[in-house]
């Protein structure tokens, strides 16, 4: 059918322009073209007489406007026809064709698409797409043989027709919303579709509807616009929140040959507030124990309604006799919190009950569920018993006492145990280094120490109630006002004060003020502690200062006096307290304005307040301390030493000259040959003041080869020490002295534990003139030994004293170690 269709448009619109010739053939004849039917032809659309011509009346030579001989009319082609060969849609025709003579086309797909013979037949010989393109401008042009333009050029359009050959498309997919109980009629969504036919044809008109797949028993859509509104006003989300309709779009103007379309849209409800907040139960038990904290929630009321939580805004009320003790408020679930505002209390009301009521202020519509909803709820609340801490009469005690007093009453504090045991009180404060006690059992106050308010004005510490013997406890701030007594005394302040040589009896020379540390009102009195024949103060009764005023005169710069003031300043309180200061005076000269140019300093002599003598005392008595400390460290360090030395206890000494020789060839210094003349008989050499020393390692007591070695002990008798121990083999002296040595450190246990090692070094050699200093290779050192001795250096000054120490003779056993 839709072939049939696609032919029967083309003879409608060719009959259309069979009726436009007529009109053109009119129209030529009455411009003075002859209207010979037999020159104008219908033209077909390739099947006969369906053809059109287009008739040229050949110009006539009379003088007359000149008429172009070109007649021109619309040719039509309908789209996606199948070209199996070119298509004959018209005919060029010209009243000066002649034998010879060709048509040529130029223009919009000429030669290309649209092609002309030598008779004038014009063809299509491809398969057009109006949508591509609708129309198409030619122009057609007469050449002779001679291929020379014979007429001018003349333009003629070729047409497509449209054929329905596209579906309606939607752009996108559509969703709509809609509030529920809306009434009849309420806009949702509008939709729309394209076609891409030609809209001036019905190929383009698009009709919408609803199909039945969808839920389209609630919602209409208009067939022109699409526009869809509801059809009922009885929408509710809570019954269904959400539809899913079907569109249609067809073209042909929804005739049953058109093409359709369809497309989904999903309406959602939105919801309002049309029902009432319901409680989920008629009556709700709960349990608070009576030490519930205030502002917390001790139960929840839950409702139920079925509209969304924005939409949610229940309201509750309950008694106004317990407004003050209970509250009710909105969770973000839209339940009602039940909050504690005042204490409960088991020993006083045990249980409560009473009747909450809930509402709803914004009902835009009567409720849905007002028939079943629950309004009202009996709350039963059992308060449970728990053993409460005690409770002090007051939340907090202020007392006050008096500075530098003992107080045994300050004041009591008091607690009670709040529960059925009512069980006894133990008190105690704190902060262990308060100076306020209170009795464990009264709760009485009282000083532990005196107070003084120049030092702290405000005591504040807690006091501890403990339910006995070993309960729950409660803390109590206390806070104690120390009160102001008079006992300080009152000190005296002034400025630079001095005379200058020609003041004048009655000339004020300065100002003198005083401060005073206690909290009274002092009214000062200021007098002087000795009469002055120079200078006299007079107290300023408007500011409580005083000023010092010169009684006779005159001075002089170079007097060697000096001026000095006894002041003596009272506060006036109760008792009375005062202080007596010297002031300085210098005496100066001056210039006319009383601006001392050259000056001679006073005397200071001030006066000494018992604190600050306190202080000075304390110092003095802390360094006498530090001096005694210091000078028995130091005694004490010598007996050591001495107890050290008596012990037999000897180091070996580090001796350090300032010179150095340059060895034995160096003889500048010192004569080295002199060395040589060492004595070996063993003899004592004597000393200028001819005496015998020992020398420093024969006072080490050493043993002669081959006796043995007794120990000494300077607190052992003889009888107690060990027996004499044989050396081990017959060593040089030095060797004999460390073994000793050695022997007495092990066995001496209180002796403090080090070890030294002595590095010798030998000096001499082969071809040296003094031979080797150095005594470890040496064999004993007695007397009968035939070594060497060198007791003749202590004759060779005091340079050579230290070595004649080190190598001088062995005193007698007898002689006790140093």
């Amino acid at each position: 059918m839709l072939q049939e269709a696609m032919y029967a448009v083309p003879m409608l619109r060719a009959s259309a322009a069979l009726t436009l010739v007529f009109l053109v053939a009119a129209l030529a004849q009455w411009e003075g073209v002859p209207s010979d039917p037999s020159s104008v032809a219908g033209g077909g659309d390739g099947r006969g007489d369906g053809m059109r011509e287009i008739v040229r009346k050949e110009r006539l030579p009379y003088r007359s406007r000149q008429k172009r001989a070109w007649i021109w009319n619309s040719y039509y082609v309908t789209e996606e026809s199948e070209m199996i060969s070119p298509k004959k849609i018209g005919k060029l025709k010209s009243s000066k064709t002649a034998d010879g003579t060709t048509f040529k086309l130029r223009g919009d797909g000429a030669n290309s698409i649209f092609t002309v013979n030598r008779n004038g037949d014009l063809f299509v010989i491809k398969t057009l797409d109006r949508e591509e393109k609708s129309m198409y401008n030619l122009t057609a042009l007469l050449y002779d043989g001679r291929d020379q333009l014979v007429e001018d050029a003349g333009e003629f359009v070729v047409q497509v027709n449209d054929i329905n050959d596209h579906i309606p498309v939607f752009p996108r997919t559509y969703n709509g919303s809609i509030l529920e109980r809306s009434g009849i009629g309420a806009k949702v969504v509008q939709v729309t579709a394209t076609d891409a036919d030609d809209p001036s044809t019905v190929h383009a008109e698009l009709r919408y509807s609803l199909r039945p797949e969808g839920e389209r028993s609630a919602f209409e859509i208009n067939i022109i616009t699409g526009m869809i509104t509801s059809r009922v006003d009885t929408l509710d989300r809570e019954d269904k929140s959400q539809y899913v309709l079907v569109v249609q779009a067809k073209d042909m103007r929804g005739m049953t040959t058109g093409t359709t379309a369809t497309t989904s849209v999903t309406v959602t409800i939105t919801d309002i507030n049309d029902n009432m907040a319901s409680f989920t139960q008629d009556t709700y038990d709960l349990s608070v124990p009576e030490n519930q904290r205030l502002e917390e929630k001790i139960g929840t009321l839950t409702l139920d309604d079925r509209d969304e939580i924005q939409n949610k805004e229940p309201v509750f009320t309950i008694p106004p006799n317990l407004s003050s003790q209970f509250a009710l408020s909105r969770s973000l679930q839209k339940d009602g919190h039940l909050m504690l505002k005042k204490a409960l209390d088991y020993e006083t009301k045990s249980s409560y009950s009473f009747i909450v009521n809930v509402h709803e202020n914004n009902l835009q519509f009567p409720a849905d569920n007002k028939d079943v909803s629950i309004t009202k709820a009996r709350v039963n609340i059992r308060v449970l018993d728990v053993d409460e801490p005690p409770v002090f009469s007051k939340p907090s005690y202020a007392f006050s006492v008096m500075e530098e007093e003992m107080a045994t009453n300050i004041g009591i504090v008091s607690a009670t145990d709040p529960d059925q045991a009512n069980k006894a009180m133990r008190y105690s404060v704190e902060d262990q280094e308060c100076p306020v006690g209170v009795n464990p059992v009264t709760g009485q106050l009282f000083l532990l120490r005196k107070l003084d308010r120049e030092l702290r004005t405000t005591l504040i510490f807690q006091v501890r109630a403990q339910e006995e013997p070993s309960g729950l406890h409660s803390l109590v701030r206390v806070n104690i006002s120390v009160q102001d007594k008079n006992d300080n005394a009152p000190e005296l302040v002034w400025d630079d004060i001095f005379v200058c040589e020609n003041d004048m009896a009655g000339t004020v020379i300065g100002r003198l003020s005083a401060t005073d540390r206690d909290e009274q009102v002092a009214s000062f009195h200021y007098s002087l502690v000795n009469p002055s024949d120079n200078f006299t103060i007079t107290k300023n009764a408007s500011d409580n200062t005083a000023v010092i005023l010169v009684r006779q005169g005159t001075f002089r710069l170079d007097d060697p006096r000096d001026y000095t003031l006894g002041v003596r300043v009272d506060d006036g309180g109760q008792p009375l307290k005062n202080s007596v200061m010297h002031v300085p005076i210098k005496v100066c000269r001056c210039d006319s304005r009383r601006i001392h140019i050259q000056c001679k300093a006073a005397a200071l002599r001030m006066g000494v307040s018992i604190h600050a003598l306190i202080a000075i005392l304390v110092c003095i008595l802390t360094i006498l301390v530090i001096v005694i400390l210091v000078v028995m460290r130091r005694r004490f360090q010598k007996e050591s030493l001495a107890s050290m030395k008596h012990s037999g206890e000897i180091h070996e000494q580090l001796v350090t000259y300032d010179e150095e020789g340059g060895g034995e060839m160096d003889t500048n210094g010192y004569d080295v040959s002199i060395l040589t003349s060492a004595r070996h008989d063993g003899s004592l050499l004597l000393h200028p003041d001819h005496g015998i020393h020992p020398s420093l390692y024969a006072r080490v007591q050493k043993q002669p080869c081959g006796q043995l070695h007794q120990q000494h002990h300077p607190l052992l008798p003889p009888h107690l020490l060990p027996p004499p121990q044989p050396p081990a083999a017959c060593k040089g002296d030095m060797a004999v002295m460390i073994e000793a040595k050695k022997d007495e450190a092990d066995a001496d246990r209180e002796a403090v534990p080090y070890d030294t090692l002595h590095i010798y070094g030998y000096e001499g050699g082969p071809g040296s003139l003094a031979g080797s200093l150095s005594s470890l290779e040496s064999s004993c050192s007695s007397a009968g030994s035939g070594g060497p001795e060198y007791d003749f250096l202590s004759d060779w000054g005091p340079r050579f004293r230290t070595l004649a120490e080190l190598y001088g003779v062995d005193e007698p056993e007898a002689y006790l170690p140093y």
